[in-house]
This record gives C-alpha cells, structure tokens and sequence, in this order.
C-alpha cells in the first residue's frame, strides 16, 4: 500500500438511478480494486474547539487534518494508518504510516509517531507539536474502489455513520447518517484528466461535482445543529 499521495479529487452525490448508470459504465471500463468492496472506519483529530474542522469548512486555500484509519474491524494483527490529509488549490497530497492495532492499544499516539523515524513521521511529530488535538469524531462507510489506466480511482461510498461518542474501530455501524441511504458517493482521483467515457456518463445524467467532506457534513449536522 502506498504511503503518498498526490491527486485531483472530484465528489459526485449520486441518486440510485445515476448510481446505476455511472456504475455499468465504470464496470465495463474499469478494473475492481483487489480490495474490492471493504469497511473504512476513521478516527478524526481535532482540538477542545474544533479548530482543524472550523478551518476546513470555511474553504481556504490549504487546509490539512489528521485521521486515524483501518479498513474492516481489527482484529490482533490488523495494521491500522495514521493519516495527515492536505488539500492546496484544489490539489490533495495524502502521507500516511502504518503501525500495528496492539502499538494504538498500549501507546500513545504522540509515542507511536516519536518512534517513526520516516520523513513523514517527523512531518506528523511536527503536527502534533504545533496542534494539540485529540481524538473527536467517528466516520465510517462502506466502500466499492476500482482503478483504471493512468492512476484513475473511482469509488462509490455507502452507509455513513458519524458520532462524537464511544471513539472506538469496534462499533462500525453506530452513529447517525452523513448522507441518506439512498443516495452514494462518487468519488474520482486522478493524476491526470478524467476519461472521456466517464465525461460522456457524467454529462448525460447531469452529475456535477460537489464540494462534500464526511466529517465536515457530520459536524455541521450533529455538533453545530445546522
């Protein structure tokens, strides 16, 4: 698995019957992940005042957050990641390290990085230096991936859950919804422009690109009552 990331990312909110089109067309021109179709939890770190997310909603130029992230429910042995996401004009620069679920159980995070020699874990050690932040929401969702030619991914997000509570990977399905159950995330990264098949798709169902943060959409709904 990679450790970085650059890409555009674009978010469409499908209703079924454009899920349904968008879909047969990414079947038929794309390749499942090896993955496939895979849980993804989230911890999200953020200070007592909600500074990273109150930043990240008012849309500035660059922005970063910190995620802790497994996919499917750990089990002794199961890697999870810690993530630093970075989006600067558009463009998102993801770095991550990976370190055992035993590691998160018994150390603190600030330990856990100290002992990451990596560039990145100096570039995190520095993030929590300079942010004192703690874990503060949960997201999850089910997820389909495919991949394509030129480092084309598309993904389809499902069954969104979010709370402020019980801040552990073992209860997935807890929490209240991100977005209604009848409607899917798209999501599309890519390093270079997107393919005219999915242009063509993309224009007769009218799916426009969207501006749409999980946790962004969670805070919004469930801390800030708006």
């Amino acid at each position: 698995m990679e450790n970085t990331f650059k890409r555009h990312e674009l978010k469409y909110m499908l209703n079924r019957e454009q899920y349904k089109a968008v879909r047969a067309a990414v079947d038929a021109n794309m390749d499942k992940d090896p993955n496939g179709e895979y849980l993804v939890q989230n911890l999200y770190y953020d200070t007592d005042n909600w500074d990273i997310i109150r930043h990240s909603i008012e849309k500035p130029v660059f922005k970063e957050k910190l995620r802790l992230r497994c996919y499917g429910v750990p089990q002794n042995g199961s890697d999870l990641f810690l993530e630093i996401k970075k989006k600067h004009e558009g463009i998102v620069y993801k770095r991550r390290i990976k370190f055992p679920v035993e590691a998160f159980a018994n150390m603190e995070l600030h330990d856990i990085v100290k002992e990451n020699h990596s560039q990145i874990g100096r570039e995190m050690n520095f993030y929590l230096n300079a942010h004192s932040v703690r874990a503060r929401v949960f997201v999850s969702y089910h997820r389909a991936a495919f991949v394509g030619q030129s480092g084309l991914r598309i993904t389809f997000d499902t069954d969104s859950h979010f709370r402020e509570d019980e801040l552990s990977l073992g209860c997935p399905n807890q929490g209240e919804e991100i977005f209604p159950q009848d409607m899917v995330l798209m999501e599309l990264k890519t390093n270079k422009s997107i393919p005219m098949w999915m242009v063509n798709i993309l224009s007769e169902k009218k799916i426009r690109p969207i501006s749409f943060s999980k946790y962004g959409t969670g805070y919004k709904k469930y801390i800030l009552g708006a």
